[in-house]
């Protein structure tokens, strides 16, 4: 999932504070060479070799690779059965310290021709919003932390952070993560009533949290054993959904969206599919602030 391609995975910011002209060219990504000790390693590339960063008045285009070296387990082992098989026929048994500085060994060897795995998250900043391609904590802290490297400034956006509701109260759902609130479990239960929104009535997908903390997932034809859920007092964390037809996921409490289908448009440059596409997904998010503000009138504290 990503932005230009594909089913659409997105992450909202309000970007708080940048630099007028942004530098990209001071995050440049650096491939890990052979025999280096380092295993992970990120930075910023561009849409498309040699292409733009900046691609219209106050509107960037970035995408965020990251390479990480997993060793892989069944190698390491292997390898170190040879080091102990030689230890043995030079020295005697090896003792556990020795084991310890053998398996480093193998390890060591092994980085010498790594094969890191790599990871892209496309990004994409219009009217001092930044939108990211992923809904993944890992993948959304590497991003932001390039960014804060050279000067902007973050946070989530969100209904509740946009209006700085305060937390209603709450026994039942664990708020882990900046950004989370207990607010998008209550909008995801009102979306249920909405006449233009329904869960997805045969591959669905749902999370709750009972009352007593115990975490479901449903999976399939939700919707009679979700609603026994909710009149027994549950809390939806997160949904596959249909708004007016469109199919995607929600996550309640952080605000997330993934799955959310897209076509390919019948562009000639990358610029123009990238915008389309764009299009539809803020749409998309417009679309959900408006249900928001709407559904949630009656919760909302009045001004």
């Amino acid at each position: 999932m990503g932005l230009l391609n594909g089913a659409v995975a997105c992450t909202r910011f309000t970007i708080l504070n940048m630099p007028e002209e942004i530098p990209f060219d001071q995050l440049p990504f650096r491939a890990i060479t052979p025999g280096s000790a380092i295993r992970e390693r990120s930075g910023v590339v561009p849409y498309k070799p040699e292409e733009p960063f900046l691609i219209g008045a106050g509107r960037w285009a970035f995408r965020v690779r990251i390479d990480k070296v997993l060793l892989d387990s069944t190698l390491i082992n292997e390898r170190l059965m040879e080091l102990i098989k030689v230890e043995e026929e030079n020295v005697g048994p090896p003792s556990p310290q020795t084991r310890r500085q053998l398996r480093k060994l193998a390890e060591d060897e092994l980085m010498e021709h790594p094969s890191p795995k790599s990871k892209i998250i496309e990004c994409y900043i219009e009217n001092l919003i930044l939108y990211v391609g992923s809904t993944s904590k890992g993948h959304i802290g590497a991003v932001l932390e390039l960014l804060q490297r050279v000067g902007i400034e973050v946070e989530y956006k969100t209904p509740w952070i946009d209006r700085g509701l305060d937390e209603p109260p709450n026994e039942i759902v664990d708020m882990k993560e900046p950004g989370q609130s207990i607010w998008g479990c209550r909008f995801l239960q009102k979306l249920m009533g909405d006449p233009e929104t329904i869960v997805e009535p045969e591959k669905g997908s749902v999370k709750l949290v009972t009352g007593d903390g115990t975490k479901v997932t449903l999976a399939g034809p939700v919707t009679r054993e979700l609603d026994r859920l909710l009149d027994s007092g549950s809390e939806m964390l997160s949904a596959k959904v249909l708004v007016k037809e469109v199919s995607f996921s929600l996550d309640g409490l952080t605000f997330r969206i993934s799955g959310f289908k897209l076509d390919n448009f019948k562009t000639t440059h990358w610029i123009e599919q990238l915008e389309e596409r764009m299009e539809h997904v803020k749409g998309l998010w417009g679309l959900l602030d408006h249900k928001f503000e709407m559904l949630m009138a009656d919760e909302l504290p009045q001004a």
